[in-house]
């Protein structure tokens, strides 16, 4: 690698700033992964045993149109936070005014709008879903600062604790809702289960009171900040969330049920195996940026840990889609299962480019990302419509399509941007595609020629998982994979406390 391979993207020079950020990695890996867990073990059981996919549909379209809006959330508080040179009490006590405020500006705009969106929709349960996750937005803000300000001193075991308990909430609720009978409602009740807690948490560990002490030119400043990036998460969020919105509208709500589970358990996957650590990058970027560091070879480091990780589950979760369905879902949901696979396929594009939208916002280069944004988010539309517009497959393959016009249409910028070297970059891209090729070789065989993708049960899925775990392995370093070093110590990490503890039972 062209970056000394002795140290990862977010150290500093000396060592003990290198084991704190590794802890601060393993505890945002513990957070993401706890949460992955209660969250795909609830999905599992709901759509398994209680919700029908017309149900998930409901709440999904739902869920689509607040986020859209939910822009206003935030409003650029967590990133004001985040590059604030002190993050005084003073600024604190400001942004928990303006969080505050901007939640009930929310929840009115969702409830404005919640019965047009049922109408449109000739489902009248969407108006009572979508009061429920306005409610929701009104506890959000006692989490928003505290989350931002743990985050910002890398504290990611107090941001574990809140992360966590949130999505234990969100899931007991859930549960104990859908089992009793109360339908697609009982993902909403959820949320605010969700948001009850996790805001509890968060001000137990860093309270942020609210007050009335609030200086205008403070407010407008704060205001000003949020305001230049409110039309990227705009933007964002319609790419991101129409999808759910188009498939409904076009294919009915049962299709938009399936593709739901599909994008989800593809979005699942991709966090469970990178998306732990992403929380750090942000933090860490900012330090490089701020120590003039080139950043072109730490991002390299970057993409070369996505490429080496993400591709390979991706292409096995293509392959093995309608097995995991059946074993997780059931029958009743196997046709989300080639929804699954384009989709997955799709991310591997996504993974390609990290930090697409962090590092320009860090690098002072908003205005240009706007305009990249907006194109990316007609792409996206534009693919989904003419796919939504054939059938349900075919909106989930328009994600390939979408994904290769995303590529190329942030490549170049990013790399005058951030420095990379494309000689470096090709080989990264390369040897992941190498890897992710002898990774499912044993999951091709096992559904091509042991067994079929529908007799493929638990035990043979097991060991075909296994069999494909030790391919990735053995291809990381027999192709010499970029990565294999960092992976490597940050494995060496992980067990070095094991190690001590034993080193200490043994003397």
């Amino acid at each position: 690698m062209t970056a000394d391979s002795s140290s990862s993207p977010a150290q500093p020079d000396n060592g003990r700033g290198t084991a704190s950020v590794k802890s601060a990695a393993l505890w945002a890996a513990a957070s993401q992964y706890s949460q992955f867990a209660l969250q795909f073990v609830t999905s599992v059981i709901i759509s398994r045993f209680f919700l029908r996919p017309e149900e998930i549909g409901l709440f999904s379209v739902a869920l689509a149109t607040a986020m859209i809006l939910s822009i206003i959330q935030d409003f650029g508080l967590t990133r004001y936070l985040g590059r604030h040179p002190t993050a005084d009490e003073d600024t604190v006590r400001h942004c928990t005014v303006i969080a505050v405020t901007f939640s009930f500006v929310l929840a009115a705009l969702i409830l404005t709008i919640a019965w047009p969106v049922a109408a449109f929709y000739s489902e009248p349960r969407l108006f009572p879903i979508l009061g429920l996750i306005a409610a929701s937005y009104l506890l959000n803000p006692w989490s928003i600062v505290p989350v931002a300000l743990l985050s910002r001193k890398l504290n990611f075991r107090a941001t574990f604790l809140v992360n966590a308990s949130g999505a234990a909430a969100n899931s007991a609720c859930a549960l104990t809702l859908a089992a009793i009978g109360f339908s697609a409602e009982s993902l909403a009740w959820a949320m605010i289960a969700q948001a009850a807690v996790r805001a509890t948490m968060a001000q137990v560990l860093r309270p942020t009171p609210l007050t009335l002490k609030v200086r205008l030119h403070r407010a407008k400043e704060i205001i000003g900040f949020g305001a230049s990036s409110a039309l990227l998460y705009l933007s964002g969020g319609i790419g991101m969330r129409t999808p759910d919105l188009i498939v409904g509208r076009m294919q009915g709500m049962s299709a938009a049920g399936l593709y739901s589970r599909g994008v989800a358990l593809a979005a699942q996957l991709h966090y469970l195996v990178a998306g732990a650590v992403g929380a750090i990058y942000y933090p860490t970027f900012a330090r490089l940026r701020d120590e003039e560091k080139d950043l072109g070879p730490y991002y390299e480091r970057v993409v070369a840990a996505h490429g080496a990780i993400v591709w390979p589950a991706m292409a096995l979760l293509a392959v093995l889609s309608e097995p995991v369905i059946l074993l997780l879902y059931g029958p009743k949901w196997v046709e989300a299962a080639p929804l699954l696979a384009f989709v997955a396929l799709a991310e591997c594009w996504f993974v390609a480019l990290p930090l697409h939208m962090d590092l320009p916002i860090l690098l002072g280069r908003l205005r240009q990302l706007l305009y990249f944004n907006l194109a990316d988010t007609a792409l996206s539309v534009a693919t989904l419509m003419a796919g939504a517009a054939i059938g349900l497959e075919a909106a989930a393959a328009s994600r390939i399509v979408y994904g290769a016009g995303w590529f190329f249409l942030y490549a170049f910028w990013l790399q005058r941007l951030v420095g990379f070297h494309w000689q470096a970059m090709l080989r990264i891209y390369a040897t992941s595609l190498g890897v992710a090729a002898v990774t499912i070789v044993p999951a091709l065989y096992a559904v091509f020629v042991w067994r079929s993708p529908a007799t493929l049960g638990f035990m043979d899925f097991t060991l075909t998982a296994t069999a494909c775990a030790l391919s990735w392995l053995a291809a990381v370093f027999v192709l010499r994979h970029p990565a294999r070093e960092d992976l490597v110590g940050m494995a060496l990490h992980v067990i070095a406390p094991v190690r001590e503890r034993l080193k200490v039972r043994i003397a």
